[in-house]
């Protein structure tokens, strides 16, 4: 069984993860907001704030936090180390648990912070997370095949191509096939 550890803090030279907090939010928000429009199709559209109140962003550290007392998934905020700016997600599901100890990592840093190597420490790092503290044996990045960055990224933290799974991922209005990434632990 996992250790749960809800409230894990990890560090890098200059990077914090951690799991969001309800004082995150401006942070959260001055992150989203300075985001750069969509740089290609896997960036994602610029986000609508409006809505987006302390309130809501509240409702969605619970729901974080629910989802790692139920084992089901753990997302952690990535922040500059130097001025405690939040520049990303780390995320790992559970895809199943007894024998397999299996799992599947989700990344993201805002396009405004690219080109500094932020994706390939905080990645790194939630690795080390999910191996040691997690106690998966098995993380899984399924990558669209059209998404060259974040193929260098997976590489460059050391994950390893296995297949092509065709029409996998429901997206962009139909099945999309991906790339499996592993890695396993030591």
């Amino acid at each position: 069984m996992p250790k749960k550890e809800i409230n894990l803090l990890s560090e890098t030279e200059r990077l914090v993860l951690r799991p969001l907090e309800n004082m995150d939010y401006e942070r959260w928000l001055e992150g989203f907001s300075n985001t750069l429009p969509q740089q290609y199709k896997h960036d994602g559209v610029k986000m609508d704030l409006s809505e987006w109140t302390q309130e809501k962003f509240n409702e969605v550290v619970t729901r974080h936090q629910q989802l790692a007392i139920q084992d089901e998934g753990y997302i952690f905020g990535v922040f500059r180390k130097f001025d405690n700016k939040h520049i990303g997600m780390v995320g790992f599901w559970t895809v199943m648990r007894r024998e397999f100890q299996w799992g599947f990592l989700e990344y993201r840093i805002h396009n405004q912070h690219w080109g500094n190597g932020f994706g390939k420490e905080a990645v790194q790092e939630g690795l080390s997370i999910a191996f040691k503290n997690l106690d998966f044996h098995r993380i899984e990045a399924h990558i669209n095949i059209d998404n060259p960055p974040s193929i260098s990224l997976a590489e460059s933290v050391g994950l390893t191509y296995e297949c092509t799974r065709k029409g996998f991922t429901y997206e962009f209005n139909e099945w999309t096939d991906n790339f499996i990434y592993y890695m396993n632990s030591k």
